[in-house]
């Protein structure tokens, strides 16, 4: 419902507060939530062991970091973008829990092992609202660019103010990244016979890692700013959405 009244909304144009969105990703949120602990405590673990729990804890993510940057009525509107990949999310996930076995194995229910995993995720889920905040950027400097009238009555921050929430929702994810991994690679110990540097989901890690650090670097130390780095977020998070699934598979580790 909120996927298909956001078209709407992004038709019309940022004219208004709008709470309905807002209103309807906070039920699906509630709903979400409570699905999440009844699996994981029905499996009496952490549910984020497979490539199915994976896409909806990074759903998840998602939209419990817009239900708290949405509490500000100018940065409600990125459920607009939201709304619309959370479903496409949701509807990849329950077509990937067609085939999820259920098995304990491999088990995230110890504290380091659910922590890395969390942490990780959590990142995606940054990653994941500043690439949304770049788009609402690219669509209100489109707007701008074009002198269309709807620019000067949306309600949609500055694009300097978008700018400076893409650059602090990297950040974090950027940290969040980095302490999931450094805790994967001090605190746990891989399987008999695997090796964390020769996995396929730990290189890609390492990678996506590299690629966000790339973005950071560019914007602190060559002012790369504006159209090219609102691109950088979304092709970033493109980049983790593409490549996640099909590094996880080919993991001895992660899918053993």
């Amino acid at each position: 419902m909120s996927a298909v009244y956001s078209i709407f909304l992004l038709r019309k144009g940022f004219r208004e507060d709008n709470r309905l969105n807002y209103l309807l990703l906070a039920v699906a949120f509630v709903l979400h939530t409570v699905a999440m602990f009844q699996r994981g405590f029905s499996l009496q673990r952490c549910p984020i062991n497979n490539l199915y729990e994976a896409t909806m804890f990074i759903g998840w993510t998602i939209v419990t970091a817009y239900l708290g940057l949405g509490a500000w009525p100018r940065l409600r509107f990125l459920g607009a973008f939201a709304a619309p990949l959370l479903f496409g999310m949701g509807v990849y996930a329950f077509i990937l829990s067609l085939g999820v076995k259920q098995t304990t194995q491999p088990d995230f229910s110890g504290g380091w092992q659910s922590l890395h995993a969390a942490l990780i995720f959590l990142s995606y889920g940054a990653f994941g609202l500043s690439s949304l905040a770049a788009l609402m950027y690219l669509n209100q400097e489109h707007d701008l660019k074009f002198h269309r009238m709807r620019a000067l009555f949306s309600l949609v921050p500055p694009i300097q103010r978008l700018e400076l929430i893409i650059v602090r929702l990297l950040m974090a994810g950027f940290v969040l990244l980095t302490a999931g991994l450094l805790i994967g690679a001090l605190a746990l110990t891989p399987p008999p016979g695997t090796s964390y540097w020769t996995d396929a989901k730990v290189v890609w890690s390492i990678i996506v890692w590299g690629l966000y650090l790339t973005l950071l670097i560019l914007h602190w130390r060559f002012a790369q700013t504006g159209r090219r780095f609102a691109w950088g977020a979304v092709g970033g998070f493109a980049f983790v959405l593409l490549t996640f699934w099909g590094f996880s598979l080919l993991s001895g580790i992660h899918n053993p």
